[in-house]
């Protein structure tokens, strides 16, 4: 029998808490305080959780926030973030037409194999979507070039 992934903080009268998160997360909890702890070091920094009814479910955005020469606060998202039984996925939205610039990352095989994998949404604007599934720290140097490469491109 196939195990079902099940999303997780689906309650919109319960926020996340790091205590509900590491319960849910389990031995994939560790990675997750580690990625949200370096992604300081590449200027990103997660915004508080919101509840997205349309997703039913809990929901973080990784943002690169910058201070213009005339002192505008600026924001990119790069990312969103939701938790799983198990595992947090990060999941980003390209343009298609940049495919190839992804395979030319230094990324992993499985990493690669997802970006070549990914099939596109939309009827005029392609987008390419990948959701990185992470449950151990090992994954996450893909998903900090991608971020990087996501911040590089501007879009």
């Amino acid at each position: 029998m196939e195990k079902i992934d099940r999303p997780l903080l689906t309650d919109p009268a319960v926020p996340p808490t790091d205590e509900i998160i590491a319960a849910g997360l389990g031995d994939a909890n560790a990675a997750f305080i580690k990625f949200v702890a370096k992604l300081g070091t590449f200027g990103i920094s997660l915004m508080d959780w919101r509840y997205y009814y349309d997703g039913k479910a809990w929901l973080s955005k990784g943002e690169y926030r910058w201070t213009t020469p005339r002192g505008t606060q600026k924001m990119r998202p790069l990312f969103w973030l939701s938790i799983w039984e198990g595992f947090f996925q990060v999941g980003f939205f390209f343009s298609e037409s940049v495919r190839t610039e992804l395979l030319g990352l230094e990324l992993s095989q499985a990493a690669k194999e997802l970006v070549q994998n990914a099939k596109p949404m939309g009827k005029t604007m392609r987008f390419l979507p990948l959701a990185f599934r992470i449950a151990d720290a090992a994954q996450l140097n893909d998903v900090y070039i991608v971020a990087q490469f996501k911040n590089a491109i501007g879009k």
